[in-house]
């Protein structure tokens, strides 16, 4: 069984460490862009054109099934990449958390990156999942970026400006935006108010990793040590996880496993 996941730069590592978990025999394959990042400021059009190549670097690795493990990716490029992969390669897309986090009661925040902070796809689940409650959409500019550069003291200044504009009385954050899960704890920790419940945090990884295995009628595997190779494309090429994904646990826990030999040619690369 392989199962791939793409994103612009490391926020997979969320969503595979969670199907890792699930599997440890499955092979994974990340595909990701880093000569492309971020996707967010582009235009729908620009980042299409970047997820469908990306998208098509890891169908050439003939995997079971397609994880978009990017919020923003799967706002604007979702139609486009199962026109192309579908039904071949079904593909699994990533929707924040918002109807979960609703029905656990407000008042919500929603932190998200600028590019989906207040686009029509998440103003439609609010309004569809979230309309009886409280639901605050909070803009986190520059913090996906700190995430993937593993810039710690750019993590810290983005988490403490998000968490001003956070509402105190907030019950829960949905994290829309996969980088964001890597660093959740220290979320929870800028948001958590004295004296209030302890905060609610919502994100996808585990949820998009069991749909992928539903989807493909694979069961869950006892947590037990696995042989699963990991392939890791970056704009197309097969190389090793880049040094900041090894900052987070996720990054760490897939290094443990062995990579894949590299073939004799590269993989063929499309730039857009």
């Amino acid at each position: 069984m392989k199962i791939a996941l793409m994103d612009a730069g490391i926020g997979l590592l969320a969503a595979a460490a969670a199907v890792r978990r699930l599997r440890p025999d499955a092979d994974l394959v990340l595909s990701s862009d880093p000569d492309g990042m971020p996707w967010g400021p582009r235009s729908p059009q620009e980042l299409t054109a970047r997820a469908l190549a990306v998208a098509e670097a890891a169908a050439a690795q003939h995997p079971d099934v397609l994880i978009v493990a990017c919020n923003t990716a799967s706002v604007h490029a979702l139609p486009a990449l199962r026109a192309r992969l579908e039904p071949d390669l079904p593909v699994i897309g990533t929707v924040p958390a918002v109807k979960p986090a609703a029905a656990g009661g407000g008042p919500v925040a929603v932190w998200a990156t600028p590019a989906t902070t207040g686009s029509p796809y998440q103003r439609g689940l609010i309004k569809e999942f979230a309309a009886e409650v409280s639901v605050t959409e909070v803009p986190c500019p520059g913090l996906a970026d700190a995430v993937e550069c593993a810039d710690e003291a750019a993590i810290g200044r983005a988490v403490a400006a998000a968490a001003e504009r956070t509402p105190d009385d907030a019950r829960a954050v949905v994290l829309g935006c996969t980088h964001y899960e890597l660093i959740a704890e220290r979320i929870r920790a800028a948001v958590q108010r004295p004296g209030r419940p302890p905060l609610a945090l919502y994100g996808t990884a585990d949820a998009v990793a069991d749909q992928a295995l539903r989807r493909i009628g694979a069961d869950p595997a006892p947590a037990t040590p696995g042989e699963g190779n990991l392939t890791v494309l970056l704009s197309g090429r097969e190389e090793e996880l880049p040094p900041a994904a090894r900052a987070y646990g996720e990054g760490r826990l897939l290094q443990a496993r062995p990579l894949r030999p590299r073939p004799a040619a590269p993989v063929a690369w499309s730039r857009p």
